[in-house]
């Protein structure tokens, strides 16, 4: 078997994060988020963008959905890592209760996507000079990749035989990760 083969994720998990690197660290990041203001500047003015800035109503109830799937999404990653951890659940078996954690955290991300643009929207030119909003886009993406392509993929097969420190510190980077991701959005939110 050769190297690639036998660790496939990790080369690639390795490569993604150089890339992004390399590009936190070139030029290209400056004139990636100077061409992306054109972007949010149409997005204020599409239908979601005009919603949201004049019917306060519809803007409150989105971000009540919004709060939604964020207790969604956060049980599925608290209920599942702290399985992980092995603080609760620990009569069942890991498999079970990390197949149940992913469908929640799934329509929990959904739910969070779908709302969080709409609410973009309607903010778009502020939120696109708040650093903090930035954060919160890298931390999201970072949950995003660390749950579909570290934490689903080795999880999916017999969790249970995996060593226990390898468990727990899934479960530890999973958690510093959406915490950081909700403190960002509650950052957001007092920057306001």
């Amino acid at each position: 078997m050769s190297l690639l083969t036998a660790y496939t994720r990790t080369l690639m998990t390795v490569a993604v994060i150089a890339i992004t690197t390399v590009f936190a660290l070139s030029d290209l990041r400056i004139a990636s988020w100077e061409a992306l203001e054109a972007v949010f500047a149409w997005s204020e003015t599409t239908v979601f963008g005009y919603i949201g800035k004049t019917w306060g109503a519809a803007f409150a109830i989105v971000e009540a959905l919004h709060l939604v799937g964020l207790a969604v999404l956060g049980g599925a990653v608290i209920i599942g890592d702290g399985r992980l951890l092995g603080l609760w659940f620990t009569d069942y078996s890991c498999a079970e209760i990390q197949r149940g954690a992913q469908r929640g955290f799934f329509w929990g991300l959904m739910l969070l996507l779908g709302t969080g643009l709409f609410m973009a929207c309607g903010v778009a030119m502020k939120i696109y000079y708040m650093p903090v909003f930035w954060y919160k886009m890298l931390a999201l993406g970072t949950g995003i990749l660390f749950a579909y392509c570290i934490r689903k993929p080795l999880l999916t097969t017999q969790p249970d035989q995996l060593n226990a420190w390898t468990l727990r510190l899934t479960g530890t980077a999973s958690l510093m990760i959406w915490f950081t991701v909700a403190a960002a959005g509650r950052w957001i939110g007092f920057s306001g």
